[in-house]
């Protein structure tokens, strides 16, 4: 049958030769016949071709030998060039044709067949078990004789993938999988020969446990039922699920099968990406859980190993994202990554972008996640230490001079390094290496780098700017040859940083008073109310302050109040240039004087006697601008 002929298509291009030709229609008979069948609740009918979006399109049968049974359907087709309007405009389809692909899309949807249930599941997890134990049987009998358990394989292979649509309902099927034993079976699994099993199992791990699992009927129910509903029950399904994976060595499995994989292999590749996957699901669902992994696995060395293969790939940017999570606030695990000479495999995964940027948006995500790490582990004085011995400092002042993403985030590690009373060794390591003439430049602006993707925001990076200020100041001793050069930065030039300096503040203290404004109408509507006003409503208030511009309007005015201290010249010219904004001293004094209130309080909570070497500082200073006034 001409199909062509049928509906006077034109003639295709040559390109279109392999795509899918519709087939022949069926006869009236094979309809009526058809209709019968379905009337009686069976239907046979093969299983629809799709447009690639779900919605079958186009109906086929299978071909016959005896083409004759054709013919009265072809007859029936309309081939005239009259109807033009009836067969494009109405959608190129007769009447009966049009009722041939109705029946079709109908028992198209009915042959999804009937939705699981616990029944169904049961019988399910029988073949599952009997399956598993015929290709254990028949791989002990021919171990040397593929072509004796190939089908048994084949046939463990599709009973694995039926396990993926129980995330549909994980209340009702993950209970009864921990029940029935098969996570065992499926841990098991995981060390099969064929490595190609072993990732079906690891696939079928990722689906049950993604943070999505159960997300369709969890958006319907979870407002209205609260713990009651949906989304608690999978969560305490999950959970169990979880728990049960744990309990059959899970972790332990999985890390076995990174080391026996081999990436050069497409799948394999996969399956490793897989593995990464099933790690970012157990850890956002239980995030205590990145100590038992980096305790009782290998899975910290394997990551840090792979982020230093020189080839750029998605698995590597996926290791870079789970070392990330994993050192999320957690000090002993910093320090295992201390141990494992973890400075300076980051400070040499991140020496390439020193001069080029990544090559695409995955790339640079890897870079960021690297940079996160860097300054997680910044977080402990060791690190610090290891950072300076690893001439960290230099790298970072040397990505400062280029005009690439990586400047940035040099910044914002510079920051983390030189924080504390543990970062004084970085503080002068920073003025040695000549790293003020670069951070200057940055500091007035002068070097404006063109938008690119992922370029960070210029109020964040101005943060991360003063709070290398504020560490230079804290951390340099008096009369040393580094602090005298950095007040030597602020006195050149007619005082043009002074000037800048100002110009930071004006922008984080206007960026303040919108926030400002809305926590004052809170505080009315509260006392209009009669509300009691509590130091929780407090510490949530400044910390949203902290958060809109405070941190910089305070470390802005520490720094001015520094360089008035230490040069008259520049105490005159911030006296003048406060004064034409209506302002004076005393402003800076009233947010030094909030900063000092708000300093140590962690310390003087867990019983530190020692008095906290900042609050120290911003008394001297305080006292110094009263004096001014």
């Amino acid at each position: 049958m001409d199909i062509d002929k049928m509906f006077k298509l034109p003639s295709l291009p040559a390109s279109a030769g392999q795509k899918r030709k519709m087939p022949d229609a069926p006869t009236p008979e094979m309809l009526k016949k058809y209709k019968a069948t379905e009337t009686e609740g069976q239907p046979q009918s093969q299983a629809l071709p799709t447009n690639g979006k779900g919605k079958g399109r186009a109906a086929t049968v299978e071909e016959e030998d005896d083409e004759d049974q054709y013919n009265a359907a072809d007859r029936d087709v309309y081939e005239g060039d009259e109807d033009v309007e009836g067969r494009f405009f109405g959608g190129g389809l007769n009447n009966e044709q049009q009722q041939i692909l109705d029946i079709f899309d109908k028992a198209g949807d009915e042959e999804d067949g009937p939705t699981l249930d616990l029944p169904a599941l049961r019988r399910q997890l029988g073949k599952f078990e009997r399956i598993v134990n015929k290709n254990a049987e028949m791989r002990g009998k021919y171990p040397d004789d593929p072509s004796k358990f190939i089908e048994s394989e084949s046939d463990l292979d599709g009973a694995l993938k039926q396990f993926l649509p129980l995330t549909q309902n994980p209340p009702l099927f993950f209970p009864e999988l921990v029940k029935s034993g098969v996570i065992a079976l499926l841990t098991n699994l995981l060390s099969h020969e064929n490595t190609d099993i072993a990732i079906d199992v690891i696939e079928v791990v990722r689906e049950l446990t993604d943070e999505d699992v159960g997300a369709e009927v969890d958006d319907l129910e979870e407002e209205d039922e609260g713990e009651s509903g949906q989304a608690y029950k999978t969560r305490l399904a999950m959970g169990e699920l979880i728990d049960e994976l744990l309990n059959n060595s899970l972790l332990d499995l999985l890390v076995a099968n990174l080391s026996r994989l081999n990436e050069e292999e497409e799948t394999d590749s996969q399956g490793v990406f897989q593995i990464l996957g099933v790690f970012e699901n157990l850890l956002s669902f239980m995030p205590p859980l990145s100590e038992q992994i980096v305790n009782e696995t290998n899975l910290l060395p394997w990551l840090l190993k792979r982020i230093q293969k020189k080839e750029y790939d998605s698995n590597k940017q996926y290791a870079s994202e789970i070392l990330a999570i994993l050192l999320q606030d957690n000090r002993d695990i910093i320090l295992k990554v201390g141990e494992l000479d973890g400075m300076d495999i980051l400070l040499q995964g991140l020496s390439q972008y020193r001069k080029k940027d990544p090559g695409d948006s995955e790339e640079v995500e890897y870079m960021e996640n690297l940079f996160d790490v860097l300054c997680s582990i910044l977080s402990q004085p060791e690190m610090k230490k290891a950072f300076v011995d690893n001439e960290g400092v230099e790298l970072m002042v040397l990505m400062m001079k280029e005009k690439l993403l990586a400047k940035t985030r040099a910044i914002k590690v510079l920051n983390y390094a030189l924080q504390t009373e543990d970062g004084s060794v970085g503080c002068e390591k920073f003025v040695q290496a000549l790293g003020l003439k670069t951070f200057f430049s940055a500091f007035m602006g002068k070097v404006r780098k063109k938008k690119k993707l992922n370029a960070t925001s210029s109020f964040e990076d101005g943060e991360h700017l003063l709070g290398i200020l504020v560490s230079l100041f804290t951390n340099l001793a008096s009369d040393t040859p580094e602090r005298i050069r950095l007040i030597a930065k602020f006195v050149e030039n007619g005082y043009e940083k002074v000037d800048r300096l100002l110009e930071m503040r004006e922008v984080a203290e206007s960026k303040l008073q919108a926030v400002e404004k809305d926590i004052n109408m809170e505080k009315r509507v509260m006392q209009a109310n009669e509300e009691e006003i509590t130091d929780v409503e407090e510490t949530e208030w400044y910390l949203r302050r902290i958060d809109s511009g405070l941190s910089s309007l305070q470390n802005a005015d520490y720094i001015l109040a520094w360089v008035c201290m230490e040069d008259d010249g520049a105490m005159t010219h911030a006296r003048l240039l406060l004064s034409r904004k209506d302002q004076s001293f005393r402003n800076i004094v009233a947010v030094l004087t909030e900063f000092k209130d708000n300093v140590g309080d962690d310390e003087e909570e867990e019983g530190d006697t020692q008095p906290n070497l900042q609050k120290m500082i911003l008394e001297q200073l305080i006292a110094f601008l009263e004096g001014l006034e």
